[in-house]
């Protein structure tokens, strides 16, 4: 795997240790603060760690979380991501989605697929592009129900990810 944007590789594994720990510590910006490090750390030994914490009691550390599982870019993080789709703050879902994007992995199309559904708008605009980013036909069907969506940018994201989706099976289009 390839450290992800931006990766602080000169982290040693005692560097990555004290910052898995900091995601224990009772302050939030703290535990804030150790998830945004473990992110830029391209370090995938921090994915676990990560991913647990997404249970975190407070929103904004779950959210920084799912951005920097994101950031590692590591594919082992998708199962975690993928629970996250499920969380009950709109910026942790909307978080996860881009963070799967990043990592493009095709096992989330039918967890992005349900976020179409979402009562979220921002959450259903990120689903739908990176649905159309990951180009699986299987979307195109409920990518088109959103044409009755009442937001334009809904329904603008949407229509994107499809023709992305054709375009990628047809390039000729």
């Amino acid at each position: 795997m390839n450290p992800g944007l931006n990766a602080n590789t000169d982290l040693s594994m005692r560097d990555i240790t004290v910052l898995i720990t900091g995601l224990q510590n009772p302050a939030i910006n703290k535990r804030q603060a150790a998830a945004r490090e473990l992110g830029r750390s391209g370090n995938p030994a921090a994915t676990g760690p990560l991913g647990a914490a997404l249970s975190d009691p407070h929103p904004k550390v779950r959210s920084e979380c799912v951005q920097a599982l994101g950031r590692l870019g590591d594919p082992d993080a998708s199962p975690f991501l993928i629970q996250a789709l499920g969380d009950a703050e709109p910026e942790v879902r909307a978080g996860a989605i881009a963070a799967l994007g990043r990592i493009h992995d095709h096992r989330a199309v039918n967890a992005l697929i349900s976020c179409l559904r979402d009562t979220d708008d921002q959450v259903r605009i990120g689903a739908a592009e990176v649905l159309g980013k990951l180009g699986d036909p299987h979307a195109v069907e409920p990518l088109g129900a959103l044409a009755q969506d009442p937001f334009s940018d809904v329904r603008d994201a949407a229509e994107t990810a499809v023709r992305r989706i054709r375009k990628k099976r047809d390039p000729a289009r």
